[in-house]
């Protein structure tokens, strides 16, 4: 076959399967051309199958931390059901896959083309993986955190096994005090995270499209609701408050003494020193999709 043939049985085999450029090659290659052996070949590989699998949904899975000398890595790894998550092989490609996180500090492009241990690429692994356990994985987002200058914490809710679990929070504070003072503070504060699901530290940090459109909904239910449109501006105004102190980390009422906000607590546990809250990751399984 010409090189001309060859590229159109592959581009035809690629809108067949949905198999990328490299495997559907590797088959023709193999099959002397032949469209229907290429076809059986990849699924015999199981390439085609775990191709056809990435059309699911896949909700549920493990968040995974890794961490070593105050730096830590974190990753959301996707799976279609629960049994999955708590199969031994899927917890320990996760355990691999949040190592590689941590030595790429958290870019993902660059963990999907990391060696394993078995010495093929984590997509290659990926696929196999789909293929043996037969649902759809993804590695869906992750993030890190290494700033020296600062004091990193990190906690993992309803753990399966150390450092794995379903909900997982980084968090990085800049302060004059030493680790040792805040461990007590900086896990009760990863807890918090957890549990009230900030969406950012204080109303500057928050998303200005998710406040438009918040204001937008609150607007129209007041409008809908017969309210005097003379204040309408007004109680809308008030709504829009309530939602920034509930999803700004910093006004929000403290999980352990409600009475108290968290930037009033931040005061209390920083005494003379000082404590700012530099940033925080929190991945919860599924959250969004």
């Amino acid at each position: 076959m010409s090189p001309g043939d060859i590229l159109d049985k592959v581009k035809k085999l690629r809108e067949l399967t949905g198999v990328g450029f490299k495997d559907c090659k590797n088959a023709i290659d193999n099959c002397g051309g032949d469209i229907d052996k290429s076809i059986e070949f990849l699924r015999k590989k199981g390439i085609a199958k775990a191709n056809k699998k990435m059309e699911r949904v896949a909700a549920e899975g493990l968040v995974s931390i890794y961490e070593k000398e105050n730096k830590f890595a974190i990753i959301e790894v996707n799976s279609e059901t629960d049994f999955v998550a708590k199969n031994d092989e899927f917890i320990k490609f996760v355990q691999e896959i949040s190592k590689l996180t941590f030595l790429n500090s958290g870019n993902m492009k660059d963990i999907l083309v990391s060696k394993m241990e078995n010495k093929t690429n984590v997509n290659e692994n990926l696929v196999n993986l789909i293929s043996k356990i037969g649902e759809k994985i993804t590695l869906r987002r992750c993030d890190f955190i290494g700033e020296e200058k600062s004091i990193n914490f990190s906690y993992i809710h309803l753990a399966l096994k150390k450092n794995i679990g379903k909900i997982g929070v980084l968090l990085s504070l800049k302060t004059t005090k030493s680790k040792d003072e805040l461990m007590q503070f900086g896990k009760q504060l990863c807890m918090h995270i957890a549990a009230l699901s900030p969406l950012s530290i204080d109303k500057d940090s928050l998303d200005e499209k998710i406040l438009s459109k918040e204001k937008e909904i609150i607007t129209e239910e007041l409008k809908n609701s017969g309210k005097d449109p003379k204040i309408v501006d007004k109680i809308a105004l008030g709504k829009l408050n309530k939602f920034i102190n509930d999803n700004t980390l910093l006004n929000q009422e403290w999980v352990i003494e409600p009475k108290k906000k968290v930037k009033e607590i931040l005061k209390e546990v920083a005494g003379k020193d000082k404590i700012e809250i530099k940033k925080f990751v929190r991945f919860k399984v599924g959250e969004g999709i």
